[in-house]
């Protein structure tokens, strides 16, 4: 009898102790989303849902191993790419992921600041971020704060999204971007997705839950962009197919207590229904 295989997603991003960002969330993610997920873990990070207390950064000789290992072996169908602390760390994954050309579908989530408001980027590794590893992408998935940060400029208004996320995508080598407008003040949440490959933008709306529960959403969305895009969906269903499963899981996540500060998202929310 012949076997079925998985679609398969390779996480490579930081721990959380606490269940609900990193590596943990991407399991969760990856698994809600009917995917098999594999890691490469790049860093132990003390944190929970108050704040991060420390970085301890795995061996760079170790991460690469890691990557080599599940694709030598496990292959995969699409990379999520989450934090990662310093230059040097930026330039040992994309040489690592040159080795496999063939891998195409890598979702980049520019992470550099925490929920909590902790830095979690090197200043360094910023311009290593958007000249090296971004080009290698073919999502990026940046919240307003790491946006501005890599255009080097403000983003005021919701009007002003698609053109920011065209002008984002110019400035990374024609990336596609998911950008999303949670941290802006409007009463409809409406994210943008442009698609660099189409040169299209659309407009993805939902309804703005206001909950302290939103610990790993850019994990989250990024993690479910990426099984999405390993099951064979395209860019724009994709997007489409994020929105929806991290609206659900910030909604649902919206109605538990867990923790003294910024609680995670129901990545299971269609298992914990009532």
């Amino acid at each position: 009898m012949e076997k079925k295989t998985y679609n398969r997603v390779l996480s490579i991003a930081g721990s959380d102790p606490s269940g609900g960002a990193g590596i943990q969330a991407d399991i969760k993610t990856i698994s809600a989303c009917g995917c098999f997920a594999t890691t490469a873990i790049v860093a132990i990070v003390d944190e929970n849902t108050l704040g991060v207390y420390g970085i301890h950064p795995v061996p760079m000789e170790f991460v690469k191993g890691q990557i080599r290992s599940v694709l030598d072996d496990i292959g995969t169908d699409s990379i999520k790419i989450g934090m990662l602390h310093s230059a040097e760390l930026i330039r040992a994954v994309r040489s690592t992921l040159d080795l496999y050309p063939e891998i195409t579908d890598i979702v980049l989530d520019p992470v550099m600041v925490a929920t909590s408001g902790d830095p979690l980027l090197e200043p360094d590794a910023v311009e290593s971020l958007k000249n090296v590893l971004i080009p290698r992408a073919r999502v990026i998935t940046p919240n307003i704060p790491e946006a501005e940060i890599l255009l080097g400029e403000k983003i005021e208004s919701q009007e002003n999204l698609p053109e920011m996320a065209r002008k984002l995508s110019e400035k990374c080598s024609g990336v596609s971007v998911f950008l999303k407008a949670g941290h802006l003040s409007d009463k409809k949440l409406i994210d943008v997705f442009y698609n660099a490959e189409t040169d299209k933008v659309m407009l993805l709306e939902s309804p703005r839950i206001y909950t302290v529960n939103t610990h790993g959403t850019g994990c989250t969305l990024s993690s479910a962009f990426a099984s999405f895009l390993a099951k064979g969906l395209s860019l724009d269903e994709a997007a489409i197919a994020t929105k929806r499963y991290i609206s659900s899981a910030i909604e649902s996540g919206a109605g538990y207590k867990i923790g003294k500060g910024h609680g995670p998202v129901d990545h299971f929310f269609n298992f914990t229904k009532k």
